[in-house]
């Protein structure tokens, strides 16, 4: 079963997708591909999310729903006093960061620089009306592209800003 789940992936098939057609549950598909991503010993597959397919959001998008995540939701009009990851992927969609989202999604993009705004009081506010163009290049670098093409595997991205 594990092989199956590692083949339907690598077809490029998504963690819901290989759950319906093998009859298990999604975490345990998503636990079985980063468990095989993690061997270094098979040949190299990326990770669990590489397998699932291309990512449907872009880096920008993430950092967007982060910045949202560092404001107060009574500044964007909610009355919360805290987001929640449900309230967040709502917003985000309403302002046309994204098309459609999930709350896991937001939880996982938001535990990737361990943000909880649902615990702790916000520190980050990103106010620069700037902050789409000037965060769009570096971003991008992230994602290993630069200028629309995808860096070779011979080229690499250093960042000496700390």
């Amino acid at each position: 079963m594990r092989a199956q789940i590692v083949l339907h992936a690598a077809r490029g098939r998504s963690i819901a997708r290989v759950a319906r057609e093998t009859s298990l549950h999604l975490d345990t598909v998503a636990r079985w591909l980063h468990r095989f991503a993690e061997n270094r010993d098979l040949p190299d597959c990326g990770t669990a999310n590489d397998l699932a397919g291309p990512s449907s959001f872009t880096p920008l998008q993430a950092a967007e729903v982060k910045a949202l995540a560092c404001r107060l939701p009574a500044e964007s009009g909610v009355p919360l006093s805290r987001w929640s990851g449900l309230e967040l992927a709502r917003e985000a969609t309403e302002r046309g960061i994204v098309t459609s989202l999930s709350a896991s999604t937001v939880r996982r993009w938001l535990k990737t620089d361990a943000l909880k705004p649902w615990q702790h009081h916000s520190w980050i506010f990103i106010t620069d009306p700037d902050f789409r163009p000037r965060a769009q290049p570096v971003l991008d670098l992230y994602a290993r592209t630069f200028e629309g093409a995808a860096l070779g595997r011979d080229e690499y991205v250093i960042s000496a800003d700390e």
